[in-house]
C-alpha cells in the first residue's frame, strides 16, 4: 500500500549482544529520541502535571492521548474546531493517540463486537456509539495527533488459541480496512499523521507471527505489539516481545503497549522495543508509591515521619530538589492535591531519566553492561 514517509525512523545504533536499539523518531511536532517512554496523558493531560512542567524539567517530547476518551468528552469535533490536540492543550511536541480498543474491550459488559467493528455504552452516560476501524481514524485525524493507532481487537488473559486466532483475524481484517481508508483519507486532507497497525495473538508464538507477517503487508511507517499488561505473568510479556519484535521491520519503530515496572523498562529494551507507555508511574504516584534508584517508597508508612531528606538522593527533579520525604508523607496524609503533582513529577522523572541512561549505553555501546548491572541488583 506505501510506506508514508510523515512519521520516519532513523536507526542509529544497536547492541550486537541484545536486540536493543537507538533511534530518532521524526515527527512534525519535533525529534523524539528512542528507546522512549509515552507519558499518558489520557484525556489531553498527563493528571496532576502542568504541560509547562512535562517540556521543561521533565523534558518529554512525545505524550499518549486516548481516543476513546476524548471522543466521549469533550469530543473530537469541539477539538478540531478549537485548532485540534496540540492547540486545545497547548502542547507542542508530539503526541500519540490510542485507538481507544483497549478501554473499548475492557467495557465487557457494555459492548458487542462485530466483523463491522464495536457497538459500546458510553461508562458515562450509557449513550451506544460504534467504533469501527474507519471511524476512529477520523475521530484520530480531527485530533491532530501525530501517531495514531488502528482498532484492534484486545483479549484479556487467558484467551483460548480458538478465541486468539478469530481476534487476531478479525485485528488483520480491521487494520487493512483502516490504513486503505487512511491513506484516502490523508491524500484528502494532507494531514501528516501516521498510522500504526498493531500485533495481536495472545500468549500464542504462531498467531503473533502469522499477525505480523500479514501487517507487513501495509508497509507501515511503525509497528505495535499489543494485548499485553492484560493479566498474563510479567514473565510472558517479555516472552511474547522477545518472539514478536523482531518479525517487525529494522527500519520502522516497534512500540509495546501498556507495559511497564521500572525495572523492566531495559528489559523490552533489550528486545527490540524503541517505544513504550504506561499509567503505572502516574496512578502509583497518585497512590503514595514512589520509585526511586534504591527501589519503592511507600509515603504512607511511618517511618518517614520526620525524615528530612529527599524521595531520591540520586535524582535532580524539582520534587527532589525541594522537598523531603516528610513534606510529602504530611501531603500524602492530608490529601493535598499538592502530593499528586509533586509525586507525579518524581516518578515521571524517573522513568525517563532510566531511558535516557538506556539510551546513553546503546549509544555508548555499554548495553549488555549496564543491564547486567540491572539484573545483578534485581536478584541482592
Amino acid at each position: 500500500m506505501g510506506y508514508s514517509e510523515n512519521v520516519h525512523f532513523e536507526l542509529q545504533a544497536e547492541c550486537p549482544d541484545t536486540g536493543a536499539r537507538a533511534g530518532l523518531l521524526h515527527t512534525a511536532h519535533g525529534v523524539v529520541e528512542t528507546p522512549v517512554f509515552m507519558p499518558v496523558g489520557t484525556q489531553a493531560t498527563v493528571k496532576g502535571v502542568p504541560q509547562r512542567d512535562l517540556a521543561g524539567d521533565l523534558d518529554a517530547h512525545i505524550i499518549l492521548a486516548n481516543t476513546y476518551h476524548l471522543f466521549l468528552r469533550p469530543g473530537h469535533e469541539l477539538i478540531r474546531r478549537l485548532g485540534g490536540l496540540h492547540q486545545f492543550m497547548s502542547w507542542p511536541r508530539a503526541i500519540l493517540t490510542d485507538s481507544g480498543g483497549f478501554q473499548v474491550f475492557s467495557l465487557s459488559d457494555l459492548r458487542k463486537v462485530t466483523d463491522e467493528g464495536v457497538l459500546f455504552r458510553s461508562h458515562l452516560d450509557g449513550d451506544q456509539h460504534l467504533f469501527t476501524p474507519e471511524s476512529t481514524v477520523d475521530v484520530q485525524l480531527a485530533l491532530g495527533s501525530d501517531i495514531m493507532m488502528v482498532l484492534d481487537e484486545c483479549l484479556a488473559y487467558p484467551a483460548s488459541h480458538e478465541a486468539a486466532n478469530q481476534a487476531m483475524r478479525r485485528t488483520v481484517a480491521w487494520a487493512n480496512t483502516a490504513y486503505r481508508y487512511y491513506l484516502l483519507r490523508t491524500e484528502e486532507s494532507g494531514s501528516t499523521a501516521a498510522l500504526f497497525p498493531i500485533v495481536q495473538g495472545s500468549m500464542f508464538h504462531d498467531l503473533r507471527s502469522a499477525c505480523a507477517a500479514e501487517l507487513l503487508e501495509l508497509n507501515a511507517p511503525g509497528y505495535a505489539i499489543g494485548g499485553l499488561s492484560v493479566g498474563e505473568p510479567r514473565p510472558l510479556s517479555l516472552e511474547i516481545t522477545e518472539v514478536t519484535a523482531p518479525l517487525l521491520p529494522r527500519d520502522r519503530p516497534r512500540y509495546v503497549m501498556g507495559v511497564g515496572m521500572p525495572e523492566e523498562l531495559a528489559e523490552y529494551v533489550a528486545r527490540g522495543v524503541d517505544m513504550m507507555d504506561c499509567v503505572l508511574p502516574s496512578r502509583n504516584a497518585r497512590n503514595g508509591c514512589l520509585f526511586t534508584s534504591e527501589g519503592r517508597v511507600i509515603i504512607k508508612q511511618a517511618r518517614y515521619r520526620d525524615d528530612p531528606t529527599p524521595i531520591d538522593p540520586n535524582c535532580q527533579c524539582y520534587t527532589c530538589r525541594t522537598h523531603s520525604r516528610a513534606y510529602l508523607r504530611h501531603l500524602f496524609q492530608a490529601g493535598e492535591i499538592l502530593f499528586s503533582t509533586l509525586a507525579t513529577l518524581h516518578n515521571l522523572k524517573h522513568y525517563l531519566d532510566r531511558m535516557r541512561q538506556i539510551r546513553h549505553a546503546i549509544l555508548l555501546g555499554t548495553f549488555r553492561a549496564y543491564l547486567d548491572s540491572l539484573r545483578r541488583r534485581a536478584v541482592e
